[in-house]
């Protein structure tokens, strides 16, 4: 049969893996146990004549499963790229020679070990599967962008550049957003010594000139449907008319509001008309426009300003921001700025716990400031006196002494609040179970702010991108920016996180990019960020479903729906493949064509375990493939020595870690088990959000099932891994293999 299943397995023994392996006993291990039907050797697989000796094997003797014995499968991934075959590594280089002693007292066990991987390879092909794309819907560039400020229009620009037409939404009248109301911006090129030009004019004739731009201004969406490539949007206009839009992917950049100073009543504001924040100032300085700026009390010309930074921000106060705003100290040098550079005889004071300018010219712009003879006062105000004029009590942190400034003008740097829209759907059912609660006490509801939505998503998970507790939309800075729990939607500007206008625009350019990539990779049924090219999809049988429900649940993605049956339904567009619906699903219905219980459960299955009496523990370590695995890599290459017990199969994320691969490693006879994931909490680094976290959930009830069966709790781990932990990783394995000569070999070995 043309589809019958033929494994060719290919042995390199180049970077020293033939120096130190039996070539031949491994040839021998593939055929034999691996049950490969074409098993070569070769000096370099990587090389041109050892990629051909492959594909040779693919096209003339019906391979069609390949397995390569060579280096970590995180290497040579351009060289190993084969069209229409299934693909396994057996790490030999990083997994078995790098990690283990060149000494003729290791080379037994060493040489175990690259077996076991040889085993555990074959196993893994048996039960994999080409996928295939699902054909769902064909390639749609359209890109659909929510806001039209800065970061808006540079995501728009940057994508119509690229050949994607775009359809900006902008809920105002006009574009340019906080921006357009800047007299001037903080300065972006060298010498980075005077405010700048806004810009915004220049950017929205761009805008307006463009003929791949479409712009939709007094609008809003009020529906958002589909999935990337397939997105369904509702545009409705103040007037009541609607049209509904197909787009590929979708670029969120709605921006920030000014926190409400109303807020901050011990600095007056609201009472003192001469407290203003830092927008109401720059809408000053737009009508002086170069003259000398007038309070707004009395229209007098302002001979002293005082500017209060952090003004109910960095504070863990109920209703003050806790975050850091990034841009308001480099806002408030700009500000004082304008008062110097039009009078050098005012008097101007920014007061501050800490100062950050970030930015490449940051250090810059506060040297300028200095020299045009902006004061830098290191304090803290505790309160605003009002009357004719403000005056400023606060603590001088330099002089330890308690200080009254009275001076025409206070100016508050209040920060930013995201327009993120609403919370996620678990925000709002905890939320409603606190309401619930206190009312059950007889105490108060806790007051809520209804926020209205942007995307009006239409998600059993809620309207908007999931928020972080500060509001910002849950994206990653270090790991995955742009990124949010909806495929295909990306984040950018300050809904994303603080930031000045230089670095919205920037921001904006990657996000553009992610959605371009997003759009294409959806039209060819291909997955995105992090697992991108993957054409594999979850898949379920519907005869063993029991309609738990957790699959849809614990989806970080709100890729799984349920039909009116109340089966689940995928979408595969949504779908990030980290196969946590498969580590969820207590009845292992769900699977990928290349990625599933049995891919996993067999190679556990397929190593050699020894009897109690031959001494040699076996220690299965599931490491996620995104920080664990890599971390393992970078300990191999830095010739970090492990135990030769150890057997590492690499898993998509360790939330699709199925229990059952737990209890069959148990019943196997493997002595000790380690789960490697990434670090979770609020600086999580998992690439799919929940994953490691909904995995320590479900390992913390493994201990009970050890007990039952007279096992200790000691056998198996869960490790949070950061992709840098090096040193860290065979220090854990190690020490696992000290706790099981401490606490002896499994009972269960046969």
């Amino acid at each position: 049969m043309a589809d019958e299943m033929k494994i060719g397995a290919y042995i390199c023994n180049g970077c020293g893996i033939g120096e130190r392996l039996d070539s031949s006993q491994l040839e021998m291990t593939a055929t034999r146990d691996g049950k490969a039907a074409v098993c070569q050797q070769h000096d370099f697989l990587c090389s041109e004549a050892g990629v051909k000796m492959i594909q040779d094997d693919i096209d003339n003797e019906g391979v069609n499963h390949v397995v390569l014995a060579a280096c970590s499968r995180r290497a040579k991934t351009e060289a190993f790229n084969f069209d229409n075959v299934t693909l396994s590594r057996a790490n030999l280089r990083e997994g078995v020679i790098w990690v283990r002693p060149d000494e003729d007292d290791q080379r037994e066990t060493t040489q175990e070990m690259a077996d076991d991987y040889i085993r555990m390879a074959c196993a893994e092909s048996k039960y994999m599967k080409i996928p295939e794309a699902s054909g769902q819907q064909s390639v749609n560039k359209n890109i659909l962008i929510a806001g039209g400020g800065v970061a808006g229009m540079t995501a728009a620009l940057e994508a119509s550049k690229a050949g994607y037409p775009c359809t900006i939404v902008e809920k105002s009248g006009e574009l340019g957003g906080a921006t357009a109301k800047l007299y001037k911006k903080i300065p972006t090129s060298a010498p980075y010594a005077d405010p700048e030009d806004n810009g915004v004019d220049a950017m929205v004739a761009a805008v307006e000139a463009d003929s791949n731009i479409t712009v939709c201004l007094n609008s809003t969406l009020t529906n958002t449907a589909g999935a990337p490539g397939r997105f369904a949007a509702d545009i409705s206009t103040e007037s009541g008319s609607t049209e509904t839009k197909d787009f590929g992917a979708i670029v969120q950049a709605s921006g920030f509001t000014e926190y409400d100073a109303n807020q901050l009543p011990e600095f007056a504001y609201g009472k003192n008309k001469d407290v203003v924040t830092q927008m109401e100032l720059e809408a000053l300085a737009k009508e002086a426009d170069g003259g000398a700026i007038k309070r707004p009390s009395d229209g007098k010309e302002v001979q002293s300003v005082l500017f209060i930074q952090c003004a109910g921000q960095r504070s863990k106060k109920e209703g003050h921001l806790e975050h850091c705003s990034g841009y308001c100290c480099s806002a408030s040098i700009k500000q004082a700025m304008y008062f110097k550079d039009q009078n050098a005889d005012v008097d101007t004071t920014v007061l501050f716990s800490d100062l950050r300018t970030p930015g490449a010219g940051g250090e810059n712009f506060y040297r300028s400031g200095q020299k045009k003879g902006v004061i830098f006062t290191k304090g803290i105000a505790s309160e605003v006196v009002d009357g004719a004029n403000p005056t400023v009590k606060f603590k001088d942190l330099i002089l330890d002494e308690d200080v009254d400034l009275e001076v025409d003008m206070v100016v508050l740097a209040t920060g930013m609040v995201p327009n993120a829209g609403q919370p996620s759907r678990a925000e709002l059912t905890d939320q409603d179970n606190e309401d619930i609660a206190a009312e059950k006490a007889g105490e108060e509801k806790e007051i809520r702010i209804d926020v209205e939505s942007i995307l009006n998503l239409d998600y059993r998970q809620g309207k908007d991108v999931p928020h972080m507790d500060n509001g910002f939309a849950d994206s990653h800075f270090i790991c995955f920016p742009y990124e949010t729990q909806r495929t295909g939607i990306y984040t950018a500007g300050p809904v994303r996180r603080p930031m000045d206008t230089q670095q919205a625009m920037d921001d904006a350019m990657g996000a553009a990019m992610k959605a371009i990539a997003a759009a294409e990779n959806a039209g060819l049924g291909k997955a995105a960020h992090p697992r991108v090219a993957d054409l594999s999809f979850p898949t379920f049988r519907a005869e063993g479903c029991t309609q738990c429900k957790r699959c849809t649940v614990e989806c970080p993605f709100g890729a799984i729906n349920e039909t009116d049956d109340g089966y689940p339904e995928f979408n595969e567009s949504r779908c990030r493949r980290c196969g946590t619906c498969m580590g969820a699903c207590p009845v292992r219905v769900i699977s990928f064509e290349n990625y599933s219980i049995d891919t996993v459960g067999q190679q556990l299955k397929a190593v050699d375990i020894p009897d109690e009496f031959d001494e040699k523990p076996r220690i299965l370590v599931l490491a996620c493939e995104n920080d664990a695995y890599p971390a393992l890599d970078m300990a191999a290459q830095n010739k970090l020595e492990y135990s030769a017990f150890t057997r590492i199969i690499p898993v998509r994320c360790l939330g699709s870690v199925s229990l059952s691969w737990i209890t069959d490693s148990m019943n196997s006879g493997y002595d000790g088990i380690i789960l490697m994931g990434c670090p979770s909490g609020d600086d999580y680094q998992c690439h799919f959000v929940k994953g490691s976290l909904m995995a320590q959930e479900r390992m913390s009830k493994v201990g009970d099932t050890l007990e039952s069966l007279s096992l200790e709790k000691e056998r198996v781990q869960t490790y949070e891994i950061s992709i840098t932990d090096i040193h860290k990783v065979p220090k854990i394995i190690n020490e696992m293999v000290d706790t099981i000569e401490q606490i002896g070999m499994s009972p269960f070995k046969f």
